[in-house]
């Protein structure tokens, strides 16, 4: 038997895309990578059909390199509603208890909000990508099932109430706060607005979830599927490679070093190289991007004990 081709082009690069509401961020990546007719793509950390938001995608190249934006902090927006909880800890979810909440006031929240920041505690949600034994924890959810899981550490640099709507000034008479989060990786806002509504004795629920950054990325910068498609126009995918940022950008964190091209091509070939520049850029088991003088992108490196560097994830 023929071996199948491959379909798609090559196409390497970073998408920032502002994922709409109500797909699935793996059905927001298939339509992207649909546009730009690419052969290999991925995203990096789930984003919930309800919310909206920064969703890079990374294309070809750039997937090796992906692990940086998972591990990267992100920021939010998000709009909390008080007095009702769900299955799923957001408004896609069904109503598991109402509690009237026509009592709360900004001042509470304020006062209950100071309790989340800095280190603290979070229990996944059971809806979440989780994965217990192999099997995300959402699918276990769908089919009644129920696991332990265990409390993991969250950073929470910061979480502020942009706005407050309380019960008399709200058409359903549920109050609802507005919020601004800056979290480290891991960290489940639906978490936060069921642990917020606890505190406060009413419940609550995510009704709108924005996230507004993920690492370096940022929302102004994010383009939508429908300009994507508008501009893509009739199988004209390359008309669209402009808005692919650099493959090494998920590692913009990690200092750059400049090679000679006698030393990349060692590099290549799976060696570790000498170079001085090794004692300014970090220590031992540091990493560092590296370049060719003629500013190609090579991959990542990892400094030994040795003061060389030595190939870690290299592009083809």
């Amino acid at each position: 038997m023929g071996r199948r081709p491959k379909w798609g082009r090559q196409v390497d690069g970073v998408l920032l895309l502002n994922k709409p509401a109500g797909i699935s961020a793996n059905d927001a990546l298939q339509k992207a990578k649909r546009l730009f007719f690419a052969n290999r793509a991925g995203h990096t950390g789930a984003l919930d059909p309800l919310a909206t938001g920064v969703l890079p995608i990374c294309f070809g190249e750039a997937t090796k390199f992906s692990q940086y934006l998972l591990d990267a902090d992100k920021r939010y927006r998000s709009t909390f509603c008080f007095g009702m909880t769900t299955e799923t800890g957001d408004a896609d979810g069904n109503v598991v208890s109402t509690t009237d909440a026509s009592g709360i006031t900004e001042a509470q929240v304020r006062k209950a909000m100071e309790a989340f920041r800095g280190t603290i505690s979070q229990v996944p949600s059971m809806y979440s990508a989780l994965k217990y034994n192999g099997q995300p924890l959402y699918k276990l959810a769908r089919q009644g099932i129920e696991v332990e899981r265990e409390p993991r550490k969250v950073e929470i640099y910061s979480y502020e109430l942009l706005t407050f709507i309380p019960a008399a000034d709200s058409p359903d008479k549920l109050p609802r706060a507005e919020v601004e989060v800056h979290c480290s990786k891991g960290t489940y806002v639906r978490s936060l607005a069921e642990d917020l509504g606890k505190a406060l004795g009413v419940g609550a629920f995510v009704e709108k979830l924005h996230r507004s950054a993920a690492g370096p990325y940022h929302e102004d910068d994010a383009v939508t599927l429908e300009e994507l498609a508008e501009e893509r126009g009739e199988d004209r995918a390359e008309l669209l490679d402009h808005h692919l940022l650099p493959a090494d950008s998920p590692a913009s964190a990690l200092p750059k070093m400049i090679l000679t091209d006698d030393s990349g091509y060692y590099l290549r070939q799976g060696q570790p190289v000498m170079d001085l520049q090794v004692y300014r850029l970090g220590d031992e088991g540091d990493m560092v991007r590296l370049f060719l003088e003629s500013g190609e992108f090579l991959g990542v490196g990892e400094i030994t004990d040795d003061g060389r560097v030595a190939p870690r994830r290299l592009v083809k």
